[in-house]
């Protein structure tokens, strides 16, 4: 199932991912940093999507222990403090994101949110929980190059009983390129690809801006290569579902072609 690293592979990805993050933190603090620090001034303020704020309702996080893994600049490990959840801590391995999201805390008046700097796959033992509910929203599970050690993290932060809600790009989406100059997007890679995309065109996706920036390496993972790595771990899936709509501004205009791919999903795992 899937492929294999070596740690030492593994590390070199994460890395190498982690500075082009990091070099990517100015460019999204001018776009949405000032917009974000006045509306998190104001109580209650969410930019939680409502296919996922529908779904951790359903699990019930009012009151209850979050993490979330590769919490970015912690706008929406803040937005769920916002509506009600108990302690919050979020992880990420770019420093200059982690300020930004400590930034956002303090304005927001929720200075007991707590944001580690840390690989992933590296979370210190002293911040692995075990956690009521863990988050990941969408663009997470591309960037990692080991599942089955992502769900191994996952498994270690949550404690029995408790939930794993994912939100996620499909895997059939990354089949496809995104068209140039208002070409349509059009079929390209494998399903099965096995190989890292290698990018160095900058990583904004609020205005598209293209700059050179480090290499970065993402990887397709099948939608049976996510769903045995969890069930491998131990996980049981509750709730899963599709989208045929655009939930990751990639590729949008498939969303009104006859023959409509699945864009994104969520799933509900439970750690039993």
């Amino acid at each position: 199932m899937g492929r294999h690293y070596s740690h030492k592979q593994r590390r070199e990805f994460t890395d190498a991912n982690r500075a082009a993050w990091d070099e990517a933190a100015p460019v999204h603090e001018k776009i949405n940093q000032a917009r974000l620090l006045e509306a998190f001034s104001k109580p209650g303020y969410s930019t939680l999507e409502d296919h996922c704020l529908h779904r951790l309702n359903e699990i019930g996080f009012q009151g209850k222990s979050v993490a979330q893994l590769c919490c970015n600049n912690g706008r929406e490990l803040l937005s769920l403090k916002n509506l009600g959840a108990g302690p919050c801590v979020g992880f990420d391995a770019s420093a200059a994101f982690i300020e930004q999201a400590r930034e956002l805390a303090q304005v927001s008046g929720h200075t007991d949110v707590e944001f580690v700097i840390t690989d992933i796959y590296d979370i210190p033992a002293n911040k692995s929980g075990p956690y009521d509910v863990v988050v990941t929203t969408i663009g997470v599970i591309g960037w990692m190059p080991d599942l089955d050690g992502f769900f191994d993290v996952l498994e270690r932060l949550t404690r029995p009983g408790g939930y794993v809600f994912i939100e996620e790009t499909h895997p059939v989406l990354m089949m496809y390129e995104e068209g140039e100059g208002g070409d349509p997007s059009y079929l390209k890679y494998s399903y099965f690809k096995e190989d890292p995309w290698v990018e160095t065109t900058g990583l904004d996706y609020y205005e598209g801006a293209k700059y050179k920036s480090s290499p970065h390496y993402s990887f397709q993972h099948t939608l049976a290569d996510t769903m045995m790595a969890a069930i491998n771990t131990g996980f049981v899936l509750r709730h899963f579902t599709e989208f045929g709509y655009n939930i990751a501004e990639f590729c949008v205009d498939l969303e009104h072609t006859q023959a409509r791919p699945p864009m994104g999903m969520t799933m509900v795992w439970q750690k039993c």
